[in-house]
């Protein structure tokens, strides 16, 4: 199937607003040659085409992306850098091999990209410091306690918060336990990846606003593109959620919608009402409670829909709507800022599978994939593209290893079968949230 420009729709919305207007600067025309070409330029394939150039100094590697850099969902989250994965429920020692496993993935891509960070001075609000957890509601203080006890049992250093010290770190009185991880990191996404794509080694061609129509698998491996062709001897796919979109991951991967809003900037007596810390995240220990941010920059971003839409991003009548939601939320926590407008909303896209799995490895002969990372992106996809760069050159590591281990992704129905299975999956998440949405 071959698709068109219209396939791959985007808009202004999200981080990338708050920055100023980007300029793609390079085309493809006419037929090329190359060793590598890395679809996609979110921190997949950022990461991926960096550790590429490293191994291949004299090859080009080729990396394109279908919108600008910062538009897809690399740019569109509420820039939680997970270092610590949430597993809910009862801790199950049976699975703690499986939980360090992961646990190891997302410190990897912490690491990876605190270097990069300091390394390209890169200004993207980077804070590793760890964020918090926190329960609103009797569902979620009944999770606290269990994800406490994981805490303990895989010997991770936090801090357990009753509602006084929730209330004097962040100003609200809503939460009535939390927990900081100090693994972990809050970050402005969309500048991330731009400061990454910006700092690119000079072997990697960056094309923005170029979308990969249709793929031959043959050998050698050819990409239609708008105006131009690409035959490559090797390909890496770091489409994450529209994968199946060219022919990869079909009925194992699909999207949900997520939306937030952003407040104005805080003044110096609205911000002395959020507590004594100066920048910080809140994610609520139930699935579909809502995540919070006070930015460095001095905005409250919350987040806290999420829904099925064919992995679409929301119109903006629809996004106007979402908003009320976001309104309702952020007036139950902070009471004291009802006053305080919001300026800007956006939506984006996840990458979930059926039994929350993620996808890494070898698709067919000289194509190779990673995706599908349930709301953890930022960490796991950015070790995941790194590590995916080594396997496909033919190192070993363990590492590698551990990103060979994820489970095998259940079968996901076709549409309509999809579309209502996954309408019941996503809203069952906001099942008991109560106060915490």
């Amino acid at each position: 199937m071959t698709l068109s420009a219209r396939d791959f729709p985007t808009d202004r919305h999200g981080w990338s607003e708050l920055l100023s207007t980007r300029h793609a600067c390079s085309m493809i025309e006419g037929a090329i040659r190359t060793p590598w070409v890395v679809v996609g330029a979110g921190l997949t394939g950022l990461a991926c085409a960096r550790r590429l150039a490293e191994l291949h100094p004299n090859d080009e590697i080729i990396l394109l992306d279908a919108r600008l850099v910062g538009q897809g969902a690399s740019g569109r989250n509420s820039g939680f850098t997970v270092g610590v994965s949430h597993f809910p429920g009862v801790f199950n020692s049976d699975e703690k091999a499986n939980f360090a496993r992961v646990n190891r993935i997302n410190q990897a891509g912490l690491d990876i990209l605190d270097q990069h960070i300091k390394a390209l001075t890169i200004s993207c609000q980077w804070d590793n410091g760890g964020f918090h957890h926190g329960a609103a509601d009797k569902t979620s203080v009944k999770e606290h306690k269990h994800f406490v006890n994981y805490l303990n049992a895989m010997e991770v250093e936090h801090t357990n918060l009753d509602q006084q010290a929730m209330h004097a770190r962040f100003g609200t009185s809503l939460y009535q336990a939390g927990v900081h991880v100090k693994r972990g990191a809050l970050v402005q996404p969309a500048a991330l990846v731009r400061g990454l794509a910006d700092g690119l080694p000079s072997n990697v061609r960056l094309v923005e606003n170029c979308p990969v129509l249709s793929i031959n698998n043959g050998n050698p491996i050819k990409l239609q593109l708008g105006n131009g062709e690409i035959t490559a001897d090797n390909l890496i796919m770091a489409t994450n959620y529209e994968a199946p979109k060219l022919g990869f991951l079909r009925r194992r991967l699909m999207g949900s919608t997520l939306s937030g809003s952003f407040t104005r900037v805080l003044n110096k007596q609205e911000l002395a009402s959020l507590g004594s810390h100066k920048s910080w995240g809140v994610i609520s220990l139930h699935s579909g409670g809502a995540t919070l941010r006070l930015t460095q920059d001095g905005r409250i971003c919350l987040r806290n829909t999420a829904e099925y839409s064919g992995a679409a991003l929301l119109s903006p009548g629809a996004l106007k709507v979402r908003q009320t939601i976001h309104r309702s939320s952020f007036e139950k926590r902070f009471p004291q800022l009802v006053h305080v407008p919001f300026e800007y909303a956006w939506s984006g896209v996840e990458g979930i599978s059926g039994n929350g799995t993620n996808f890494f490895g070898q698709q067919r002969k000289n194509i190779y994939l990673a995706g599908g990372y349930n709301g953890s992106g930022v960490s796991r996809g950015t070790a995941f593209g790194h590590t995916l760069a080594d396997f496909a050159s033919g190192g070993q590591s363990s590492l590698i290893t551990d990103c060979l281990g994820s489970a095998t992704a259940t079968w996901l129905p076709p549409r309509p079968f999809l579309d209502i299975g996954a309408m019941f999956r996503i809203s069952s998440r906001f099942r008991g949230v109560g106060l915490d949405r």
